[in-house]
């Protein structure tokens, strides 16, 4: 198979899939038919080839795998598409609640209300339905409590490839400081 076929199919199923496409799904696809190349080297050459052209979008590694994504100053015109309905609200306490599970997953429910101060239970309902975070085993301790963390969705949401991708809370608190010494 050739280098140019192999482009287009790795194309084709970047643009029909609304998951990343991982080396995994790719190799499914592709049956029987053994690729000349794996799957990141035929996205580099993808990448290099959006770059050349100045395309709108670009391959993005998120989860595990590969998406294409539209470039930042598009995002009002993109944004025009989707209805008001489409998109993902959250509650205070969600965002929250999502928050410590994603900087100390896995987690309990206990850990969670410790550090909020308040019950979680509804929080926890809520991002385990909106599929933001699944439970992944029990506690060692007593009572063998749930553990959460974050999602594939989660990533995907977020466009991150994994939690080492979040900002670090030192440099949240950076921003923050700054944010507050304009407002001074």
């Amino acid at each position: 198979m050739e280098i140019n076929e192999l482009k287009q199919i790795v194309e084709a199923l970047l643009i029909a899939t609304p998951e990343p496409l991982t080396e995994t799904r790719f190799k499914a696809c592709m049956g029987r038919a053994e690729p000349v190349l794996p799957l990141d080297e035929i996205i580099e050459e993808l990448q290099a080839e959006y770059s050349a052209s100045d395309r709108a979008f670009f391959i993005k590694e998120v989860a595990g795998g590969y998406q294409l994504v539209t470039k930042a100053e598009y995002e009002i015109f993109v944004k025009g598409l989707f209805s008001k309905s489409g998109k993902l609200r959250l509650s205070q306490a969600a965002l929250e609640t999502l928050a410590i599970v994603s900087y100390r997953q896995p987690v309990t429910r206990n850990d969670i209300e410790a550090i909020r101060g308040v019950s979680s239970d509804s929080s926890l309902r809520t991002l385990l339905d909106r599929k933001l975070l699944e439970i992944r085993g029990r506690d060692d301790g007593p009572g063998r409590a749930l553990l959460y963390r974050t999602s594939i969705e989660f990533l995907q949401y977020f466009g991150l490839n994994s939690v080492k991708d979040l900002p670090k809370l030192r440099e949240v608190e950076d921003i923050l400081s700054e944010d507050q010494g304009e407002l001074v």
